[in-house]
């Protein structure tokens, strides 16, 4: 069976307005060079899986049942848009601040690994060929864990790093870019240079 590579894309500052916790669904403001991202990136074969910390379920700031509405619409929102993603695992869990089955030292936080390795086994993942993309410096601590590229953008809280915190990181990560349309037109350039430029 052929094994396929993933964009795995941290959620808030990359896909939405970065606006604290979505604890209701009109905060939820997807940007719009999303779609046309994920476009491009499954055009080159790769499969687009969302992962995402969400502690706010676990501190009671908002239910499970918000987070999987807002998703919906996500899914709602590429649909309409002519693409789709391949699946979104998120992480409800946080160690000393969760409430109740909350209350988890889980392998599924980032930047431990468990949610990537369930996508990996669920959707045929080569993560040798894979990238993980965020706007924080944890979400390229991340992909070092896994031993993936990664990908780092301005949007969210990335240009804020970036500019104050860049100088302690102790690596750079593998492409910085504007935002997600920059970096997926980066990444496959880099990979598909026979096929021309987008």
């Amino acid at each position: 069976m052929n094994k396929y590579p993933a964009i795995f894309l941290d959620r808030d500052g990359t896909i939405n307005e970065e606006m604290g916790y979505i604890n209701h669904i009109e905060r939820f403001q997807i940007f719009p060079f999303v779609a046309e991202s994920i476009k491009i990136f499954r055009e080159n074969g790769f499969k687009i899986v969302v992962v995402t910390n969400q502690s706010g379920i676990a501190r009671g700031y908002f239910t499970e049942e918000l987070l999987n509405e807002v998703h919906k619409n996500l899914n709602k929102y590429l649909q309409k848009n002519g693409t789709k993603l391949d699946g979104i695992y998120y992480c409800p869990h946080h160690p000393t601040e969760g409430r109740g089955k909350y209350k988890k030292d889980c392998n599924c936080r980032k930047p431990k690994t468990g949610l990537i390795e369930k996508a990996v086994k669920e959707h045929n993942i080569d993560l040798s060929s894979s990238y993980m993309i965020g706007d924080r410096f944890k979400d390229m601590i991340f992909a070092r864990n896994l031993k993936i590229k990664s990908g780092f953008v301005l949007t969210g809280y990335g240009k804020g790093e970036y500019e104050h915190e860049s100088q302690n990181w102790t690596f750079m990560p593998d492409i910085i870019a504007n935002n997600l349309k920059e970096i997926s037109i980066k990444i496959v350039n880099s990979l598909c240079k026979n096929k021309g430029s987008y």
